[in-house]
């Protein structure tokens, strides 16, 4: 007979629980899966759900970083290889702060046993997508120095942040593609491969996003994304970037990033408007994440407190909110999202050359 628990995480994999926990561990990713049409939650669910288990681990700092590889390393050959997975060290569990997190690590166990029960075309792909996220996440543990050690590594080069950014979510636009053409029959004419390469630049444009907004919370745990080359152009170190006072000479490298991120969000317009105007809830599931890309860059571009970790730039929650709302009429107009598309897009290029005529 079943444990309560495996009865419990069984149901799980429906709609209903899913969700639920998913609003637990993630708000913002929970309005995406909210709005997803039915047939693609179980398979998207899934694959957020473990990655977030596993990016938990990779996090947990109270506990040393070869403790955070090896339980890593076990949940991504439990999924790869479709073997148990014991249960997560007590001494992880009880660093997390989070009530949601912990309850989310004990039952990873039975979680990695659950999802296995979606059909297997989509569970090849869910779990390809969460191996190559956590070497992702591996790649973070090795590359860069232990947080204790109070140093600051940094990527060397545009291409290694390139990597990076493939590596962490631009892969995940291959996953969404696959996904979306499985489960949506207006989707069956889609160039595959071009579509697929759309979808990886959207992912890498989310996590430049992401990286230029994390750069003074990063360095603060000695990671460096910024590339030592755009900063060797401006004459400074990446432990120059702890001093808030040197944002205004590193405004220059960091717009570099700024800038690479505006063009992989042509790639994420030219996605959406792929989607037929019919697929409601795929088009705003895809426009959404794009807009609020969007709306941090002209946030990152209007700050002047770039490296305050005390100042970070982020849209607000009612502001999100008010996008959901104007997003509803307009979804099924191509006409309609461009015009506010390049209406958030020209707010961000307008504070840059407001910057540029000031400077």
């Amino acid at each position: 007979m079943r444990s309560d628990a495996t009865r419990r995480h069984r149901r799980a994999v429906s709609d209903g629980p899913m969700l639920e926990l998913l609003k637990r561990v993630s708000r913002s990713f929970y309005l995406t899966m909210r709005i997803l049409p039915p047939d693609m939650r179980r398979p998207v669910g899934a694959a957020y759900l473990l990655a977030r288990a596993a990016d938990i681990i990779a996090d947990t700092r109270a506990v040393h970083s070869p403790g955070r590889l090896e339980v890593l390393r076990a949940l991504r050959n439990s999924i790869q290889n479709g073997t148990g997975f014991g249960a997560v060290e007590m001494s992880m569990m009880s660093a997390q702060a989070s009530t949601d997190e912990r309850d989310l690590l004990g039952d990873v166990a039975e979680l990695v046993y659950d999802m296995r029960t979606i059909p297997l075309p989509d569970w090849d792909l869910v779990r390809d997508i969460v191996v190559r996220l956590t070497e992702g996440m591996e790649y973070d543990l090795t590359r860069f120095p232990l947080e204790s050690r109070g140093e600051v590594g940094a990527l060397e080069t545009a291409e290694e942040l390139d990597e990076y950014t493939y590596m962490v979510a631009g892969c995940v636009g291959e996953f969404w593609t696959d996904v979306s053409m499985r489960h949506t029959p207006p989707l069956v004419r889609w160039d595959r491969d071009a579509m697929a390469e759309l979808g990886v630049r959207f992912g890498k444009g989310l996590q430049m996003t992401n990286v230029l907004r994390d750069v003074p919370t990063d360095l603060r745990i000695g990671r460096c994304y910024i590339p030592q080359e755009w900063l060797q152009d401006v004459g400074l170190t990446p432990r120059d970037l702890l001093d808030a006072d040197n944002a205004p000479d590193a405004r220059p490298a960091l717009l570099r990033g700024l800038e690479i991120a505006l063009e992989h969000f042509d790639a994420a317009e030219a996605y959406l408007m792929a989607i037929p105007g019919q697929c409601a809830r795929l088009r705003l599931a895809v426009a959404w994440p794009l807009i609020i890309g969007l709306a941090t860059l002209e946030a990152l571009a209007r700050s002047p407190n770039w490296l305050d970790p005390k100042a970070r730039s982020r849209v607000s929650r009612a502001w999100v909110y008010r996008m959901i709302a104007l997003s509803l009429p307009m979804v099924n107009s191509n006409a309609a999202l461009k015009t506010w598309i390049k209406s958030q897009r020209r707010r961000v290029t307008s504070s840059l050359a407001a910057e540029a005529s000031v400077s």
